[in-house]
């Protein structure tokens, strides 16, 4: 019996002996994953630009500092310091994900006051672009993040703690000496890449930097209140509104992502510049005459609405909270305009598929969304219907009315909307018909994963398809009274135009009245549908009033 116990204690020892290295092993693993997180939350870099291997070589001010208080209070405290400061991490590195991505996107930082209705159309892009399917996988993933990562991040807070305390002696060894490291390579402004500093407070200034943006907004409702009363034109009869455009059919168009680099970037200009000065030459031969500016737009990248309400408006519009405020305002608007001085506004939206409040707002007599444009063709990407489609399928109903009553149109095309997939060629006006003749031309991208050089490419495909749309159809069907007047909405993301690109956007008048040119002389705009580099720029809000002014009595 004795040699029988022997033997189990024996291979008892043997299996916890066996078993002890292995947690070992496990926990250290654990230890350093949890490390890992939280060095990671700290040193991620919040501007998209700036993401490269380099500047996660930081040293954290604020981390020295939680490990030094964690060290100094007793156990208690440490504790609910630490499950607080796990907490804080987990928020700010959310924070800092919602940063990349909209640097990546839009070129600006997340605003965590106004962005979050940004999440829907975030998800109706996707949605309508790769399908539903993909867009509620990406908006599981971004939920569990959204939960899981203060989570993780507390958890790992907590076990550092533990850590901490158990080797007080080396752990307060470490951080003095990091300290030494942190104020020489302040003092020297040590960087491993150009903009990140070694001796790094990132954490506080990013923290600090959106609540002074939360305090700002809060404080812009009020001034922007007060610009919607400021407004000349707001109580002018109809009948001293736009006298020199009396008869003419006005059409104002947007075309998406059209920007500067459209017409300037090398890799760009030589193929865009040729459909426009083409195409500036077969409307001279046509008798049509044109002129080109830049506007700067209140936004980049996205938000095409917010240039809309800044350029009908005559109000910088640079967000959702001044957008909404404005829906709820009477502001004239240059459709509104038009509408007191005994225009029929009309509104032609392609990429509107559900109820828009907008359009209440705009004072359209007639609207033309997705459904009631009516096409039967096949999906190009983000586009709900090739953009020569659109213009066929509005003149076609626009002439079914047949009350010939001048109009002014808004029109929108898409099709040069991210992500910028291959669009259709054009096909003869009189074969259009519902779109179906489009049915097999739709193609799919060869590789999925499109690096930076095929985005580029399939955006500028898609600005010299609707630029080549747009200039067919004005020489197709263009008139004595008509006045063409198209314009980007804002720059394409930064895949497409780099980091620091501006936010101007060429604009441009067609006309076959020279009276019209002339009541524009003052505006400095160049000859042609290509503005060039010495084009005068204007704010895209002053746009209105210039207009109103140039046409008026």
């Amino acid at each position: 019996m004795r040699g029988e116990l022997s033997d189990v204690t024996a291979a008892t020892d043997g299996t916890e002996a066996e078993g002890r290295p292995k947690r070992s092993v496990v926990a250290r693993l654990v230890t350093l994953l949890a490390v890992l997180l939280v060095v990671l939350v700290l040193t991620l870099p919040y501007d998209f630009g700036r993401l490269s291997p380099g500047a996660f070589v930081r040293i954290p001010l604020e981390a020295l500092l939680a490990v030094a208080l964690l060290l100094a209070l007793p156990p208690r405290w440490s504790r609910l310091v630490a499950t607080l400061a796990g907490v804080a991490l987990g928020l700010l590195g959310l924070l800092k994900l919602f940063d990349l991505g909209f640097t990546a996107a839009l070129s600006r930082a997340f605003d965590p006051v106004l962005d979050w209705g940004l999440l829907d159309e975030g998800f109706a892009f996707v949605s309508e672009s790769y399908g539903r399917p993909v867009a509620s996988g990406v908006a599981i993933t971004l939920a569990v993040v959204a939960v899981g990562l203060p989570i993780l991040v507390t958890v790992s807070m907590r076990r550092l703690r533990r850590l901490v305390i158990r080797h007080r002696a080396g752990t307060t060894r470490v951080v003095a000496a990091l300290v030494v490291v942190w104020v020489v390579c302040a003092a020297f402004n040590v960087r491993v890449v150009e903009g990140v500093t070694v001796a790094d407070t990132s954490a506080t200034t990013l923290t600090n930097g959106h609540g002074f943006q939360v305090r700002l907004r809060l404080d812009d409702r009020e001034r922007f209140a007060a610009l919607l009363e400021d407004d000349r034109f707001a109580e002018t009869p109809g009948d001293q509104l736009l006298t020199a455009l009396r008869g003419k059919n006005v059409v104002v168009s947007f075309v998406e992502s059209y920007g500067r680099d459209a017409v300037e970037d090398p890799e760009f200009a030589p193929q865009v510049g040729a459909v426009l000065d083409g195409g500036a030459s077969r409307l001279t031969a046509a008798g049509f005459a044109s002129q080109s500016g830049f506007l700067t737009s209140p936004t980049f990248g996205g938000g095409s609405w917010l240039a809309h309400d800044t350029l009908l408006s005559g109000l910088w519009v640079d967000n959702d909270q001044r957008h909404r405020t404005l829906l709820a305002s009477d502001r004239l608007t240059l459709n509104k305009a038009f509408q007191r001085a005994s225009w029929q506004t009309v509104g032609v939206m392609p990429a509107v598929s559900k109820p828009w409040p907008e359009g209440s707002f705009f004072g359209y007599d007639r609207f033309y969304d997705a459904r009631k444009l009516a096409y039967r063709g096949p999906k190009f990407s983000f586009g709900t219907m090739p953009d020569q489609y659109t213009l066929a399928s509005w003149r076609r109903l626009e002439q079914s009315n047949g009350d010939g009553d001048p109009t002014m149109t808004e029109l929108a095309l898409v099709s040069s909307h991210a992500p910028w997939t291959p669009v259709p060629e054009l096909v003869d006006w009189a074969a259009l018909g519902n779109g179906a003749i489009f049915k097999g031309t739709a193609k799919e991208s060869d590789d999925k994963r499109r690096n930076t050089e095929q985005i580029r490419a399939d955006y500028r495909h898609s600005i010299e398809y609707t630029l080549s749309a747009l200039i067919s159809y004005v020489q197709t069907y263009g008139d004595d009274d008509l006045v063409f007047i198209f314009l980007g909405d804002h720059q394409p993301a930064a895949v497409v135009t780099g980091d620091n690109a501006s936010r101007d956007v060429p604009i441009s008048i067609i006309t076959r009245d020279r009276a019209v040119l002339d009541r524009i002389s003052g505006w400095g705009w160049q000859d042609g549908l290509k503005p060039g580099p010495q084009a005068p720029v204007w704010r895209m809000d002053t746009f209105r009033d210039r207009f109103l002014t140039a046409f008026g009595p």
